[in-house]
């Protein structure tokens, strides 16, 4: 049987699971139950506070785990990143007063209020600071208004809070997160199941980032429109009834699918067809 934490809260929550259930594993909750067991796949799914999976995967009760890149750090245990999954991005950041032009370099003295302490004690080692931590669970953007603190780190996804607190991101950021899996053992990547779980997540992954391109274009225009759509290896090209024209399909990053049907349009292409990917392996 293989072992793999989930986040069992919030937006991390929802996103792993979601992933997870892509790939083709049941690791569906149906209230608050902390084991979901897929027999098919010879899975235990086991839902825990994110800050605590890299704990239970580093000394071996877990074989893998899904978390936050700074939660994973901020445990100030040893665990291996094995794959990056795309979601839950953030940036690890020192903040202050908005009317205050200080740098990270010159928080000596000051109090810092934080939800990662290892994390923070260990950058301003780095800098040769001395200031005095303050712990918090949440709320850290508050801290300063209250008067417990002079400046935070944490976590910042869009900066908003920061900004309705009145206060401004300073310095560069140190670190910049998303959801990752992780594991502690070192030989865990040589089980076929860890390596075809791996694969799978990988396989959505890629599929999210790409969509499927189809459409009809003229013979002449070919070259010109498999520069805009060359596909991973190159486009599928076929001949089409009416003479002179040709159906072009190929991978195409998501992001820029706007683009390309405007410069296909362009170039004359006719019937562009935009469909998702569910899954894919390169």
């Amino acid at each position: 049987m293989l072992y793999i934490a989930l986040p069992n809260k919030g937006s991390l929550s929802e996103d792993a699971v979601q992933l997870v259930k892509e790939a083709g594993y049941n690791c569906r909750r149906y209230g608050r139950e902390l084991v979901v067991r897929d027999s098919d796949n010879d899975i235990e799914f086991i839902f825990l506070r994110p800050r605590d999976i890299a704990v239970y995967v580093s000394n071996g009760v877990l074989d893998l785990g899904i978390t936050g890149r700074d939660l994973a750090l901020d445990s100030d245990v040893e665990v291996r990143e094995l794959l990056s999954l795309g979601f839950g991005k953030s940036t690890f950041c020192y903040a202050l007063p908005s009317d205050q032009n200080k740098t990270p370099d010159d928080f000596n003295g000051l109090r810092i209020a934080t939800s990662y302490v290892s994390l923070t004690k260990a950058d301003l080692a780095k800098r040769g600071v001395k200031a005095k931590l303050v712990k918090l669970d949440g709320a850290v953007e508050i801290s300063i208004k209250l008067g417990v603190a002079d400046a935070i780190a944490d976590v910042v996804q869009t900066g908003r809070t920061l900004v309705e607190a009145g206060l401004k991101i300073t310095g560069e950021p140190i670190l910049k997160s998303e959801a990752v899996l992780v594991s502690g053992k070192p030989e865990i990547e040589n089980d076929e199941r860890v390596r075809r779980f791996i694969e799978r997540l990988k396989g959505i992954i890629l599929a999210r980032a790409y969509i499927m391109v189809e459409y009809d274009v003229e013979e002449k225009n070919l070259q010109n429109a498999c520069r805009l759509t060359p596909g991973i290896e190159s486009p599928t090209v076929a001949p089409l009834s009416k003479k002179g024209w040709v159906a072009v399909k190929a991978m195409a990053k998501r992001k820029e699918v706007n683009l390309i049907m405007d410069r296909l349009t362009d170039i004359g292409a006719r019937g562009i067809i935009i469909t998702d990917i569910r899954t894919c392996r390169i």
